[in-house]
Protein backbone atom coordinates (compact mmCIF):
# COMPACT_ATOMS: atom_id res chain seq x y z
CA UNK A 1 0.00 0.00 0.00
CA UNK A 2 2.82 2.38 0.89
CA UNK A 3 4.68 1.74 -2.36
CA UNK A 4 1.51 2.14 -4.39
CA UNK A 5 0.65 5.47 -2.78
CA UNK A 6 4.16 6.84 -3.22
CA UNK A 7 4.36 5.71 -6.79
CA UNK A 8 0.99 7.27 -7.58
CA UNK A 9 1.91 10.56 -5.97
CA UNK A 10 5.12 11.04 -7.92
CA UNK A 11 3.58 11.39 -11.38
CA UNK A 12 0.99 13.78 -9.95
CA UNK A 13 3.74 16.00 -8.55
CA UNK A 14 5.61 15.88 -11.84
CA UNK A 15 2.44 16.73 -13.72
CA UNK A 16 1.71 19.67 -11.43
CA UNK A 17 5.25 20.97 -11.85
CA UNK A 18 4.95 20.63 -15.56
CA UNK A 19 1.75 22.63 -15.56
CA UNK A 20 3.39 25.27 -13.42
CA UNK A 21 6.24 25.55 -15.90
CA UNK A 22 3.79 25.79 -18.78
CA UNK A 23 1.85 28.48 -16.94
CA UNK A 24 4.98 30.48 -16.24
CA UNK A 25 6.08 30.16 -19.85
CA UNK A 26 2.65 31.16 -21.10
CA UNK A 27 2.65 34.18 -18.80
CA UNK A 28 5.81 35.62 -20.35
CA UNK A 29 5.14 38.09 -23.16
CA UNK A 30 6.22 36.82 -26.56
CA UNK A 31 8.38 38.86 -28.94
CA UNK A 32 5.35 40.36 -30.67
CA UNK A 33 3.68 41.49 -27.44
CA UNK A 34 6.98 42.82 -26.12
CA UNK A 35 7.65 45.04 -29.12
CA UNK A 36 4.02 45.92 -29.97
CA UNK A 37 3.99 49.30 -28.12
CA UNK A 38 7.28 50.29 -29.76
CA UNK A 39 6.02 49.28 -33.22
CA UNK A 40 2.83 51.29 -32.79
CA UNK A 41 4.76 54.39 -31.66
CA UNK A 42 7.24 54.14 -34.57
CA UNK A 43 4.45 53.64 -37.10
CA UNK A 44 2.54 56.61 -35.73
CA UNK A 45 5.64 58.82 -35.79
CA UNK A 46 6.37 57.81 -39.38
CA UNK A 47 2.84 58.71 -40.43
CA UNK A 48 3.08 62.00 -38.52
CA UNK A 49 6.16 63.18 -40.43
CA UNK A 50 5.22 61.64 -43.80
CA UNK A 51 1.92 63.52 -43.74
CA UNK A 52 3.77 66.72 -42.85
CA UNK A 53 1.71 67.32 -39.72
CA UNK A 54 4.74 68.79 -37.97
CA UNK A 55 4.44 71.87 -40.19
CA UNK A 56 1.14 72.77 -38.55
CA UNK A 57 2.41 72.69 -34.97
CA UNK A 58 2.95 76.40 -34.60
CA UNK A 59 0.76 79.28 -33.57
CA UNK A 60 1.40 81.01 -36.90
CA UNK A 61 0.33 77.95 -38.91
CA UNK A 62 -2.85 77.66 -36.84
CA UNK A 63 -3.64 81.31 -37.53
CA UNK A 64 -3.07 80.93 -41.29
CA UNK A 65 -5.20 77.78 -41.57
CA UNK A 66 -7.85 78.47 -38.95
CA UNK A 67 -10.76 78.90 -41.35
CA UNK A 68 -9.86 75.73 -43.28
CA UNK A 69 -9.63 73.81 -40.01
CA UNK A 70 -12.94 75.19 -38.75
CA UNK A 71 -14.63 74.20 -42.02
CA UNK A 72 -13.11 70.70 -41.87
CA UNK A 73 -14.35 70.17 -38.31
CA UNK A 74 -17.81 71.41 -39.23
CA UNK A 75 -18.01 68.99 -42.19
CA UNK A 76 -16.25 66.00 -40.59
CA UNK A 77 -16.97 66.11 -36.87
CA UNK A 78 -16.21 62.49 -35.95
CA UNK A 79 -13.18 62.19 -38.24
CA UNK A 80 -11.79 65.51 -37.01
CA UNK A 81 -12.18 64.52 -33.36
CA UNK A 82 -10.62 61.10 -33.96
CA UNK A 83 -7.71 62.60 -35.90
CA UNK A 84 -7.10 65.15 -33.17
CA UNK A 85 -7.04 62.48 -30.46
CA UNK A 86 -4.63 60.31 -32.47
CA UNK A 87 -2.36 63.29 -33.15
CA UNK A 88 -2.31 64.23 -29.48
CA UNK A 89 -1.50 60.64 -28.51
CA UNK A 90 1.43 60.58 -30.96
CA UNK A 91 2.85 63.86 -29.66
CA UNK A 92 2.57 62.64 -26.07
CA UNK A 93 3.98 59.15 -26.68
CA UNK A 94 6.98 60.52 -28.58
CA UNK A 95 7.52 63.38 -26.08
CA UNK A 96 7.50 65.86 -28.96
CA UNK A 97 6.97 69.58 -28.30
CA UNK A 98 3.56 70.91 -29.20
CA UNK A 99 1.17 69.56 -26.57
CA UNK A 100 0.37 73.03 -25.21
CA UNK A 101 -0.43 74.30 -28.70
CA UNK A 102 -2.56 71.22 -29.42
CA UNK A 103 -4.51 71.81 -26.22
CA UNK A 104 -5.21 75.37 -27.34
CA UNK A 105 -6.19 74.03 -30.76
CA UNK A 106 -8.58 71.57 -29.14
CA UNK A 107 -10.39 74.40 -27.37
CA UNK A 108 -10.36 76.53 -30.52
CA UNK A 109 -11.77 73.84 -32.82
CA UNK A 110 -14.08 71.90 -30.50
CA UNK A 111 -14.89 74.29 -27.66
CA UNK A 112 -13.81 74.14 -24.04
CA UNK A 113 -15.81 71.05 -23.04
CA UNK A 114 -15.23 68.75 -25.99
CA UNK A 115 -11.76 70.13 -26.57
CA UNK A 116 -10.81 69.22 -22.99
CA UNK A 117 -12.31 65.74 -23.38
CA UNK A 118 -10.37 65.03 -26.58
CA UNK A 119 -7.15 66.38 -25.06
CA UNK A 120 -7.49 64.22 -21.94
CA UNK A 121 -8.23 61.09 -24.00
CA UNK A 122 -5.32 61.72 -26.40
CA UNK A 123 -2.84 62.55 -23.65
CA UNK A 124 -3.86 59.51 -21.60
CA UNK A 125 -3.55 57.19 -24.60
CA UNK A 126 -0.13 58.59 -25.51
CA UNK A 127 1.13 58.44 -21.93
CA UNK A 128 -0.10 54.86 -21.64
CA UNK A 129 1.67 53.95 -24.86
CA UNK A 130 5.07 55.15 -23.67
CA UNK A 131 4.40 53.60 -20.25
CA UNK A 132 3.89 50.19 -21.87
CA UNK A 133 6.94 50.68 -24.10
CA UNK A 134 9.02 51.52 -21.02
CA UNK A 135 7.91 48.26 -19.40
CA UNK A 136 8.77 46.19 -22.46
CA UNK A 137 10.99 46.86 -25.45
CA UNK A 138 12.41 50.27 -24.50
CA UNK A 139 12.91 49.69 -20.79
CA UNK A 140 16.72 49.92 -20.68
CA UNK A 141 16.98 52.87 -23.07
CA UNK A 142 14.28 54.91 -21.36
CA UNK A 143 15.59 54.08 -17.89
CA UNK A 144 18.92 55.66 -18.86
CA UNK A 145 17.08 58.74 -20.09
CA UNK A 146 15.24 59.04 -16.79
CA UNK A 147 18.55 58.80 -14.92
CA UNK A 148 18.64 59.59 -11.21
CA UNK A 149 15.08 60.94 -11.28
CA UNK A 150 13.81 57.39 -10.74
CA UNK A 151 15.37 57.33 -7.28
CA UNK A 152 14.08 60.82 -6.48
CA UNK A 153 10.49 59.76 -7.15
CA UNK A 154 10.70 56.21 -5.84
CA UNK A 155 9.69 56.93 -2.24
CA UNK A 156 6.51 58.72 -3.29
CA UNK A 157 5.36 55.95 -5.60
CA UNK A 158 6.20 53.27 -3.03
CA UNK A 159 4.18 55.12 -0.37
CA UNK A 160 0.97 55.60 -2.39
CA UNK A 161 1.26 55.38 -6.16
CA UNK A 162 -2.19 56.80 -6.93
CA UNK A 163 -1.89 59.83 -4.65
CA UNK A 164 1.63 60.64 -5.75
CA UNK A 165 0.81 60.29 -9.45
CA UNK A 166 -2.22 62.57 -9.09
CA UNK A 167 -0.03 65.11 -7.30
CA UNK A 168 2.63 65.04 -10.03
CA UNK A 169 0.02 65.39 -12.78
CA UNK A 170 -1.56 68.37 -11.04
CA UNK A 171 1.71 70.06 -10.05
CA UNK A 172 4.42 69.70 -12.74
CA UNK A 173 7.41 69.35 -10.44
CA UNK A 174 8.94 67.06 -13.07
CA UNK A 175 8.57 67.07 -16.89
CA UNK A 176 5.48 65.31 -18.22
CA UNK A 177 7.53 62.78 -20.20
CA UNK A 178 9.49 61.85 -17.07
CA UNK A 179 6.33 61.20 -15.07
CA UNK A 180 5.19 58.98 -17.96
CA UNK A 181 8.28 56.78 -17.61
CA UNK A 182 9.19 56.48 -13.94
CA UNK A 183 6.00 54.64 -12.84
CA UNK A 184 6.81 51.92 -15.39
CA UNK A 185 10.23 51.35 -13.85
CA UNK A 186 8.73 51.18 -10.35
CA UNK A 187 6.11 48.57 -11.32
CA UNK A 188 3.12 50.84 -10.79
CA UNK A 189 0.02 48.90 -11.93
CA UNK A 190 -1.35 49.90 -15.35
CA UNK A 191 -4.82 50.56 -13.89
CA UNK A 192 -3.40 52.95 -11.28
CA UNK A 193 -1.30 54.71 -13.89
CA UNK A 194 -4.20 55.21 -16.33
CA UNK A 195 -6.64 56.46 -13.68
CA UNK A 196 -4.08 58.77 -12.07
CA UNK A 197 -3.08 60.22 -15.43
CA UNK A 198 -6.66 60.62 -16.67
CA UNK A 199 -7.92 62.55 -13.67
CA UNK A 200 -4.66 64.35 -12.91
CA UNK A 201 -4.45 66.14 -16.26
CA UNK A 202 -8.07 67.31 -16.37
CA UNK A 203 -7.65 70.69 -14.59
CA UNK A 204 -4.73 71.87 -16.73
CA UNK A 205 -6.41 70.63 -19.91
CA UNK A 206 -9.61 72.53 -19.14
CA UNK A 207 -7.70 75.75 -18.43
CA UNK A 208 -5.71 75.70 -21.67
CA UNK A 209 -8.71 74.55 -23.72
CA UNK A 210 -10.70 77.49 -22.37
CA UNK A 211 -7.89 79.82 -23.47
CA UNK A 212 -7.95 78.15 -26.88
CA UNK A 213 -11.69 78.70 -27.10
CA UNK A 214 -10.99 82.43 -27.24
CA UNK A 215 -8.24 82.27 -29.86
CA UNK A 216 -10.49 83.77 -32.54
CA UNK A 217 -10.36 87.17 -30.86
CA UNK A 218 -6.61 86.81 -30.30
CA UNK A 219 -6.04 86.10 -34.01
CA UNK A 220 -8.21 89.07 -35.00
CA UNK A 221 -6.10 91.36 -32.81
CA UNK A 222 -2.85 89.88 -34.08
CA UNK A 223 -1.78 88.84 -30.60
CA UNK A 224 -0.63 85.62 -28.95
CA UNK A 225 -2.35 83.62 -26.20
CA UNK A 226 -1.22 83.95 -22.60
CA UNK A 227 0.15 80.50 -21.73
CA UNK A 228 1.16 81.78 -18.32
CA UNK A 229 -2.48 82.01 -17.30
CA UNK A 230 -2.14 78.81 -15.27
CA UNK A 231 0.21 80.64 -12.86
CA UNK A 232 -2.31 83.33 -11.99
CA UNK A 233 -3.34 83.02 -8.31
CA UNK A 234 -7.05 82.55 -9.03
CA UNK A 235 -6.20 79.51 -11.18
CA UNK A 236 -3.05 78.17 -9.55
CA UNK A 237 -4.37 78.11 -5.98
CA UNK A 238 -7.35 75.80 -6.71
CA UNK A 239 -5.00 73.42 -8.57
CA UNK A 240 -2.60 73.42 -5.62
CA UNK A 241 -5.59 72.71 -3.39
CA UNK A 242 -6.43 69.65 -5.48
CA UNK A 243 -2.81 68.55 -5.29
CA UNK A 244 -2.88 68.74 -1.50
CA UNK A 245 -6.12 66.72 -1.46
CA UNK A 246 -4.40 64.07 -3.60
CA UNK A 247 -1.76 63.70 -0.88
CA UNK A 248 -4.27 63.40 1.97
CA UNK A 249 -4.08 59.55 2.05
CA UNK A 250 -0.29 59.72 2.33
CA UNK A 251 -0.38 62.39 5.05
CA UNK A 252 -3.03 60.47 6.99
CA UNK A 253 -1.04 57.26 6.77
CA UNK A 254 2.08 58.98 8.11
CA UNK A 255 0.17 60.64 10.94
CA UNK A 256 -1.55 57.40 11.90
CA UNK A 257 1.78 55.57 11.79
CA UNK A 258 3.35 58.18 14.05
CA UNK A 259 0.48 57.97 16.53
CA UNK A 260 0.68 54.19 16.61
CA UNK A 261 4.45 54.27 17.13
CA UNK A 262 4.29 56.72 20.06
CA UNK A 263 2.57 54.54 22.69
CA UNK A 264 4.73 51.61 21.71
CA UNK A 265 7.87 53.54 22.56
CA UNK A 266 6.50 54.72 25.89
CA UNK A 267 5.57 51.21 26.91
Amino acid sequence: MTRSTTTGATPAAVTTTGKGQDTMTAGKPGPWRRFAPLIVIIAALAAFFLLGLDRYLSFEALGRNRQALIDFVAANGVAAATGFIVLYAIITAASLPGSALLTLMGGFLFGTVFGSIYVVIGATLGATGIFLAARTALGDVLRKRAGNMVRRMEAGFRENAMSYLLFLRLVPLFPFWLVNLVPAFLNVPLRTYVIGTLFGIIPGSVIYASVGNGLGAVFDEGGTPDLGIIFKPEILLPILGLAVLALVPVIYKKLRGGNNAGPGKDS
